[in-house]
């Protein structure tokens, strides 16, 4: 029977009410016909005095002389004494072991520990940049395959956009998968740390803020931004420069987050940076302010309710409302805790009281889990009633006296 002639049976062949119809090819070779007309190569050999059979393909995919081909290449193997069957099972095995092994199995382990110290948009930007910059490159290799060179070529492909700082950022993020790696014994070393100056140095961009002496033009430019602006976006960045909170921590506020009778705004850890539940004393400005917010937010749950109450303010409404007063590039929500920073720390308050009011937690605090959210708070009440009545001052003309005296 020729080539052609078995070709155009196998290919009209059906299995006949059969759950599976074996057609013979010769040499152990046969096209297997199931009911669904799925059609498949096997192979049937005998070694070490036991048959096996193992597939070859799929019909008309691998096509009849190929499943020849393949046949007469296994057969070889059966001839040398190798079984077909367990060495796809052992390279099954190895391919696995490769797989559970690779530079992408190992960051997403990482990544699930790390998660949840992190807020939401920094574990996006963590994913975002292994999965954009990293794994279409290397995270099909062995982690412990992976050397400097290689981990060279990629953050190359970065820097050749022209995102200096990404590439900084993402071989950051190698290191500490590297490092997870040496300590849950999947490679020995961290090739990101050969890379210490290999790579185009960039300027770290700080968040542009007014200076001491320009904040009270500021205050009093948003005074009056009800009348180019709506109302709540006003108060919000009164309340913003008076809280000196972060951006983002401001306009997720929930009203379940205010303790208006003890005069507390106490922001659960899920919403800040570094995971540590916040508090935050608010002065009767404040309070002031957030009264008149709650009658506009009226059964929104949020704060700052956006066009659809069940949304907050979109992140860039305060930043945009300070364009709109001509500080584009001069100010940014963020720039209220450098110049908050700044004064506190001139006026002779505590530092430590500071620091713990900006949300800057010790790193020592965070692995010894001593983190106390109420350290400094009486200090850290004072000190935001007179930051309070001191903007007041500025926006109003007047001078504000300082609680300390600096020594020396």
């Amino acid at each position: 029977m020729t080539e052609k002639y078995k070709d155009a049976r196998y290919r009209n062949a059906i299995s006949k009410g059969k759950k599976i119809t074996k057609l013979h090819d010769g040499n152990g070779l046969f096209l297997w016909v199931y009911e669904n007309g799925r059609k498949y190569w096997r192979l049937r050999y005998r070694i070490h005095g036991k048959e096996k059979s193992i597939s070859l393909g799929v019909y008309p995919d691998v096509t009849l002389s190929e499943a020849r081909e393949r046949a007469k290449a296994e057969r070889k193997k059966v001839e040398d004494y190798i079984d077909p069957s367990i060495e796809r099972k052992a390279a099954k095995q190895k391919a696995k072991q490769a797989a559970e092994n690779s530079f992408e199995a190992i960051a997403r382990e990482w990544y699930s520990k790390q998660i949840h110290t992190w807020v939401a948009s920094h574990a996006k930007d963590v994913m975002r940049r292994l999965e954009g910059n990293v794994f279409p490159y290397i995270g099909v290799h062995p982690i412990s395959k992976i050397e400097a060179p290689e981990l060279l070529n990629m953050i190359r492909i970065i820097e050749n956009r022209g995102s200096y700082d990404l590439a900084h950022r993402v071989l950051q993020v190698c290191g500490q998968v590297f490092r997870y790696g040496v300590v849950t014994g999947r490679c020995s070393r961290d090739p990101a740390a050969d890379l210490k100056g290999a790579l185009t140095p960039h300027k770290k961009k700080n968040q542009a803020a007014v200076s001491p002496e320009e904040l009270p033009e500021l205050l009093r430019a948003i005074s009056i931004y009800e009348s180019i602006g709506d109302r709540q976006t006003q108060l919000a960045l009164q309340l913003l420069a008076l809280t000196f909170v972060r951006t983002n921590e401001l306009i997720g506020a929930v009203w379940t987050e205010f303790d208006l009778e003890n005069a507390l705004w106490i922001v659960p850890a899920e919403r800040m940076k570094m995971r540590n539940e916040h508090v935050v004393p608010l002065s009767s400005q404040a309070l002031k302010i957030i009264t008149e917010l709650k009658a506009i937010a009226g059964n929104s749950r949020y704060l700052l309710p956006g066009r659809n109450p069940n949304k907050p303010i979109s992140n860039n409404t305060l930043l945009f409302a300070l364009y709109r007063l001509g500080y584009k590039g001069k100010m940014t929500g963020h720039g209220f805790r450098a110049v908050a920073s700044t004064v506190l720390n001139e006026s002779g308050f505590n530092p430590d009281a500071i620091e713990r009011q900006l949300a800057h937690c010790e790193s020592n605090e965070v692995r010894g889990g001593a983190y106390n959210r109420a350290k400094y708070l009486p200090e850290r009440v004072k000190m935001m009633a007179w930051w309070s009545d001191y903007l007041e001052g500025l926006e109003k003309g007047a001078s504000v006296v300082p609680l300390f005296k600096k020594s020396g």
